[in-house]
């Protein structure tokens, strides 16, 4: 009581108020504004986009000056923002970590607020918060309680000491739920380890914790100070099922641990679905779908074209896309694991005769610019579609896609035709920008283009904020 009495005096919000402008920073903006904030800000990007082309490729100054005069000094046009079929309860994975609760509470499962006065990052339970579903918030206190019951306490990022560290909760429209439990064993013997995951593992399957839902149960053990990646770490499955399985446009897709999968189902579906109509695909067409996840963008398009390639890093999601593919019983598809920038070259000569489209979708920070230079040396590859959840980030991406050949850029280059914004992330800043990219014909670009009209004045307006901190965009929790 004295805490919260502190936290009124100095004008502090009240946790609940406080995670939810954490996490959701624009729950209490209308959606019809929030949407309109959103295109404003990509709008911005395409203006800046504008400005970089006009000075990295001065034959496509007057294709450019018309498109800018026509687009509000944007490249080319946007399309609006496509709002999400959910508003709320659309997340389908959320990351939570285990600290003290605001409350003072060991063991609290929920969302680091910030670092508080004492040297302690406080965590606040997230049951308040309008984006993560109630499936999830049940798999929460399930959690919360069986870790409360236990002897260990929370990591202490600071000290080093503690033990629960983070929980990890997926699900599916199908009533699917997995849980990933992370855990520094710190000296615990393999049989107090055992002890242990065989609680955790009763609690979910005869326990309190069988009314959660959860039919996919995992435990992480996670004791390195630095972790690269959470998902180089190995998984011990303890109980359930070892996957989850999700229902979009058709298509049934299964989903491990460390498998990518959009964020938001429902606007996934809207998002894939621009992406076949603006493809413009045939029985000839070949796709290239670079940093492919689980498979979903190139098995949405399979049954329409002649094959599809797809390239993605986690091995863990390739094995998802070649099960996904014989589940859906799709033939004309092919997966490979590896680096983009080492795959891409290759596999693109070995396409060359091919009638080549490409779909890329990378993490935020977009993609290596041997991909770029592969792309652009391809001369059968006439489409591109760029899917980014941070284009601020991609800007360069886009810019060596559009720049003059040179000694290092081979290969005529692109120009934008047109964007549209998907609002996969309601109640934050972010939202999915997708970006057609046609190949110039003509060394100017400006086939069936009337003559421009205004100079190219205008200082280049900034991109997107930075703070994503997901590699599918907003934080989570």
């Amino acid at each position: 009581m004295a805490k919260k009495r502190r936290r009124e005096a100095e004008g502090e919000p009240p946790p609940v108020t406080h995670v939810a402008d954490v996490v959701t920073p624009l729950w209490t903006v209308p959606y019809a504004e929030q949407l309109e904030q959103k295109r404003l800000e990509c709008e911005q990007v395409l203006q800046r986009l504008a400005k970089e082309i006009g000075s990295t490729n001065r034959a496509l100054l007057p294709w450019l000056l018309t498109q800018r005069h026509k687009h509000n000094k944007a490249c080319c046009p946007l399309e609006g923002v496509r709002p999400s079929p959910l508003q709320t309860e659309y997340r389908n994975k959320c990351e939570f970590l285990v600290g003290t609760g605001v409350d003072g509470e060991d063991n609290t499962v929920g969302c680091r607020l910030g670092r508080y006065k004492g040297g302690t990052c406080a965590v606040a339970a997230p049951f308040d918060t309008v984006h993560i579903p109630e499936a999830t918030k049940q798999v929460v206190r399930a959690f919360q309680e069986f870790i409360r019951s236990t002897p260990y306490s929370a990591y202490d990022p600071e000290t080093y000491e503690g033990y629960w560290k983070q929980l990890t909760v997926r699900t599916s429209r199908r009533g699917q739920a997995m849980a990933i439990a992370y855990f520094h064993p710190q000296k615990l013997s393999q049989e107090e380890l055992a002890g242990l995951k065989t609680s955790l593992a009763q609690h979910f399957t005869e326990g309190p914790g069988k009314t959660s839902g959860v039919t996919c149960l995992y435990f992480v053990e996670e004791g390195q100070r630095k972790t690269p990646s959470q998902d180089s770490l190995p998984l011990e499955h303890v109980a359930g099922d070892r996957c989850i399985h999700e229902d979009l446009l058709g298509l049934t897709f299964r989903i491990s641990p460390h498998a990518f999968f959009q964020v938001n189902t429902p606007a996934a579906e809207v998002l894939y679905t621009v992406i076949q109509d603006w493809a413009q695909l045939d029985a000839e067409s070949t796709v290239l779908d670079v940093c492919c996840g689980t498979g979903t963008i190139g098995l949405a398009l399979a049954r329409k074209v002649k094959k599809v390639v797809g390239i993605e890093l986690c091995q863990e999601a390739v094995e998802d896309a070649r099960v996904n593919a014989r589940m859906n019983e799709l033939s004309n598809i092919e997966f490979h694991c590896g680096r983009a920038e080492d795959l891409v070259p290759s596999l693109v000569s070995r396409l060359a005769s091919q009638q080549l489209v490409a779909i890329l979708d990378p993490p935020r920070a977009g993609l290596h610019s041997k991909v770029i230079l592969a792309i652009r040396r391809a001369a059968n590859l006439k489409r591109l579609l760029y899917v980014s959840c941070n284009p601020r980030a991609a800007m360069g991406n886009f810019v060596d896609l559009c720049r003059a050949p040179s000694n290092r850029v081979k290969g005529s280059p692109f120009r934008p035709v047109k964007a549209v914004a998907v609002d996969l992330f309601p109640q934050t800043p972010h939202c999915e920008m997708l970006i057609l990219f046609e190949r110039v014909e003509q060394p100017n670009g400006a086939e069936a283009l009337d003559p421009p009209t205004l100079p190219l004045s205008s200082p280049p307006p900034p991109g997107f904020p930075d703070g994503t901190t997901k590699e599918t965009g907003p934080p989570t929790s």
